[in-house]
C-alpha cells in the first residue's frame, strides 16, 4: 500500500472511531437543522470545516504553532456548545447557508486541527516530507465526515418518515442534547 493510500485510510478511520466522540459531536451539532436537501450546503460546510482544520493541523505538526493541549481540549467543546446553540436560535434551515456559517465552520476547523495534530505528529517519521501524508489524511478525514453526514441526514429523515418528528422538534432535542454533552465536556476538561 503506497504513503496516500495509507494515510487516506487513517484519516477516515480516525474521523469514524469513536474514540473522536467529540469530532462526531461537533458534526451532530452542525447537521441538527439541516434536511436531506441540504446536502451540498451541509457538504459545503463540512469542507470549511476541513480546510481549517488542514491548515492549523499542519502548523502544528510542522512545530510552527503551539498550543497548549488543556486549552485546545477546552477549546473542542466549546465549539461545539456555541455551534449547538447556534443551531436552536437560527432554527431548520431550507435556504441557502450564509457566509457567517461557512466563517465559522473554518474558525472552529481551525480548533479541532490543533486537537488532532498530537495524533498526526506521532505517525510521522521525522525525516518524513509530510505533504502527502498530510493531504491523504484530511481527504481521508472529509470522506469520513461525509460519510457522517449522510449517515445522521438519513436518521433525520427516517424519524421524520416514521416517527413523524417535526424538523422544528428534530433541531432542538438534537442540538440540546449536543449542548448537554458540550457542557458536560467543557467542565471535565477546565483548564483553570
Amino acid at each position: 500500500m503506497d504513503t496516500f493510500s495509507i494515510y487516506l485510510e487513517l484519516g477516515f478511520k480516525h474521523i469514524l472511531d469513536l474514540n473522536a466522540y467529540d469530532h462526531l459531536l461537533f458534526l451532530v451539532a452542525l447537521n441538527a437543522r439541516y434536511q436531506f436537501t441540504d446536502l451540498k450546503k451541509l457538504i459545503v460546510l463540512v469542507t470549511a470545516f476541513t480546510i481549517g482544520h488542514s491548515l492549523t493541523l499542519a502548523l502544528a505538526t510542522l512545530d510552527i504553532i503551539q498550543v497548549d493541549s488543556a486549552v485546545i481540549e477546552f477549546l473542542i467543546p466549546t465549539t461545539i456548545l456555541i455551534t449547538a446553540i447556534a443551531s436552536i436560535i437560527q432554527g431548520p434551515r431550507t435556504s441557502s447557508g450564509t457566509l457567517l456559517s461557512y466563517i465559522f465552520a473554518a474558525f472552529f476547523g481551525l480548533i479541532h486541527g490543533l486537537g488532532f495534530s498530537n495524533y498526526l505528529k506521532a505517525l510521522l517519521t521525522s525525516d518524513q516530507n509530510i505533504t502527502m501524508p498530510l493531504l491523504s489524511f484530511n481527504i481521508g478525514v472529509e470522506l469520513g465526515q461525509i460519510v457522517i453526514v449522510v449517515g445522521i441526514l438519513l436518521l433525520h429523515y427516517l424519524a421524520f418518515m416514521l416517527l413523524r418528528f417535526k424538523h422544528r422538534d428534530w433541531n432542538i432535542v438534537i442540538s440540546s442534547g449536543c449542548a448537554g454533552a458540550a457542557f458536560v465536556l467543557m467542565t471535565q476538561t477546565a483548564f483553570w
